[in-house]
């Protein structure tokens, strides 16, 4: 007998039946998907996933804010950057999810064949790569741009915990191996030039090591020497010679090399309290130059201002205790020394992001995760916050996906 629309409609019983049934194809999917069932998630690992879900949505937002002007005069498409980087996000969080139902010990067993073949892709940057703002970041495949130094970010986490989570144990001749290809990818991405990233990559190396238990007199002279390479490298460089005294005076040559930091104070301070609005910038009308990728927090505080600016510090603050709480429940030295490393690559790149943009630093090109425009950037980004919530699942014991649902089920 079939039931018509018109006596299902305001049948109570019905409507309480379809409601559950509904409900629970909609929890069975979720767990189907998940690797661990929801209810059981660590509370961090839950918080984690609620704070990257509305990351990278805003981001979203705010880089489509930035970007419609410039994308409507030069490519007659307001959404042009904001429709790609949406594209991205399908690898991204393929990516994601990949991680996320991979065990930590089989990405540390095959991070070391792709951590050394972007190396040599790093190399190829150096020959074949296509130079932007006179640096040789990118190869060009067919219609993709290939960004290596940003690529190899996940893999430089899973290599570090590799080495430093049993440092006392190691070998002499393996710790010498790894610590001088270390140093070599530093001093390639520095070669490019790439100083920002590279020193992105020293402080991470130094504060995994610094967590894995290596004496701090022998990090205090590896940080030595990596400022004296900086310092070499700004000497050698003349246009990173310039991002530097334009740095400590902008002014001086506020129609040159100056030009970039003061339109981004003057975005920054036109803020004000509360902001211009949303979609209200005005130093995106062409004052401001990349303003979707190395300045777009100029164009997040001049819209939603001191307040909105400090929402977002304090947000960075909260992902950061999430992933130290994460860290601090880890069961072994290598989920807590990746864990570790994940905080501390995005968390480091937001913060020199923004003392770029708020002019606490020289100029670099460093983007702001999950809100900077750039497919690289994305799936470096999506790929490690994947790590980092996998070893928030594995603080509960977790091993496997096909074990642990066997247990449940």
């Amino acid at each position: 007998m079939e039931i018509s629309k018109e006596a299902t409609k305001y049948n109570p019983l019905f409507k309480r039946n379809r409601t559950f049934y509904s409900k629970t194809i909609s929890k069975n999917l979720r767990d189907t998907l998940l690797p661990l069932p929801w209810k059981i998630w660590p509370y961090e690992g839950k918080l984690l996933i609620i704070v990257i879900g509305i990351w990278s949505i805003l981001g979203l937002f705010i880089l489509g804010s930035a970007s419609w002007w410039v994308a409507n005069k030069e490519m007659g498409d307001w959404a042009y950057y904001l429709k790609r980087q949406i594209i991205w996000f399908i690898p991204g969080l393929t990516f994601f999810y990949f991680v996320l139902n991979t065990n930590i010990r089989d990405l540390l067993k095959i991070s070391k064949i792709i951590f050394y073949l972007f190396i040599l892709l790093i190399i190829s940057t150096i020959f074949f790569g296509s130079t932007v703002n006179g640096s040789s970041r990118w190869l060009i495949l067919g219609p993709l741009q290939i960004q290596p130094s940003e690529l190899i970010k996940p893999f430089s986490i899973l290599e570090a915990a590799n080495l430093f989570a049993h440092w006392n144990l190691v070998k002499n001749n393996k710790k010498i191996i790894s610590l001088s290809t270390f140093g070599l990818l530093i001093l390639l991405i520095m070669k490019q030039p790439n100083l920002s990233t590279a020193g992105l990559t020293g402080i991470l190396f130094w504060i995994m090591g610094l967590c894995g238990g290596v004496k701090f007199s022998s990090l205090l002279s590896v940080a030595s020497l990596g400022f004296a390479s900086g310092c070499i490298s700004i000497i050698s460089n003349e246009y990173q010679k310039l991002r530097v005294i334009s740095f400590i005076n902008p002014w001086k040559d506020a129609q040159g090399n100056g030009y970039q930091l003061i339109q981004s104070l003057l975005a920054i301070g036109s803020g004000g309290l509360f902001g211009q609005g949303f979609g209200l910038s005005t130093q995106k009308l062409q004052y401001l130059p990349i303003q979707s990728t190395d300045f777009i927090f100029a164009i997040f505080a001049e819209e939603f201002g001191l307040l909105g600016s400090t929402l977002f510090l304090g947000f960075l603050v909260l992902f950061s205790y999430l992933g130290l709480r994460i860290a601090i429940k880890c069961r072994n030295n290598y989920t807590k020394l990746v864990a570790i490393g994940c905080v501390t690559i995005l968390l480091c790149q937001s913060i020199m992001h923004i003392a770029v943009a708020t002019g606490t630093m020289p100029t670099t090109g460093l983007p702001l995760p999950f809100v900077s425009y750039g497919g690289n950037s994305l799936l470096s980004s999506f790929f490690v916050i994947g790590m980092l919530l996998r070893c928030s699942l594995e603080s509960t014991g977790f091993i496997g996906i096909f074990s642990v649902r066997k247990s449940f089920y």
